[in-house]
């Protein structure tokens, strides 16, 4: 074989090498969306479209994530949840629609294709601790549950954090720790943690959440003040103690609010 025959064929094998976590997301969304799925779950195709939508996003939006497919264990999380738990049933129709919807008190429950991609960047472990700031609907939670050994979720908005508490613990979350609390001081003590991720947009990174992840942990958060553009924000924390940055897409999010 000559070289240019041998880079072709290399070529093509990194293409199928990055192929393969898509084809496995394709192969669930086909599974879901079969007559027998259907039967069983009313909102199986509805949920499958969306695992497709997502799929696609994440491939339109690769270059600038770096993750132009999302893992097996990631998309088969978003499967699983039941979003329409989660959302008012005045939207109840648009539980699957990839779009954020109001959840009451000013808030909402995040885009799934953001939920997706910040669970991703995360690259959580099974057994992994995380921290999340601004429980909201609950939803994003329970699809870190799937996937991580513990979830501390905080929630400054009382009957928000209530609602969203009462609903985890009747889908089955024994994983999930949630209280209501000023998320920028964290949870100091369960810290540290694997990963936290921030569903709220802050215009600083809170110096608690860094000082609580543990070395080699990474935090996920949307950056950005009031007026300004926002940005999803990957952060790694060095073995020194140091924080390495990356910034990702733009974003936008409710603001990351503090107590009195």
């Amino acid at each position: 074989m000559t070289k240019a025959g041998g880079r072709t064929r290399l070529n093509i094998m990194a293409f199928e090498m990055k192929r393969r976590p898509l084809l496995r997301t394709l192969g669930l969304v086909a599974a879901l969306a079969g007559g027998g799925a259907q039967a069983q779950d009313p909102y199986a195709r509805e949920r499958a479209a969306l695992l497709q939508e997502i799929a696609a996003m994440a491939r339109d939006t690769g270059a600038e994530t770096g993750r132009p497919a999302f893992s097996a264990r990631v998309m088969a999380a978003m499967a699983k949840v039941p979003r329409h738990r989660f959302v008012p049933a005045t939207y109840g129709a648009l539980a699957y629609a990839n779009r954020p919807l109001p959840i009451g008190h000013g808030q909402t429950i995040s885009q799934p294709y953001i939920v997706a991609l910040m669970t991703e960047l995360l690259d959580s472990k099974a057994g992994d601790s995380v921290l999340e700031i601004g429980t909201g609907s609950g939803y994003q939670a329970a699809v870190l549950a799937e996937l991580v050994a513990s979830v501390y979720s905080i929630e400054i908005i009382e009957p928000v954090g209530k609602n969203a508490a009462a609903l985890l613990q009747q889908l089955g979350y024994t994983n999930i720790h949630a209280r209501i609390g000023d998320g920028y001081n964290g949870w100091p003590e369960r810290a540290p943690f694997d990963a936290i991720i921030v569903t709220a947009a802050a215009a600083q990174v809170p110096p608690a959440l860094a000082t609580q992840l543990k070395p080699g942990g990474r935090m996920v958060i949307p950056v950005g003040g009031q007026g300004e553009v926002q940005f999803l924000q990957v952060m790694v924390k060095q073995a020194d103690g140091s924080i390495s940055t990356q910034r990702s897409l733009p974003v936008r999010f409710v603001p990351l609010t503090r107590s009195n």
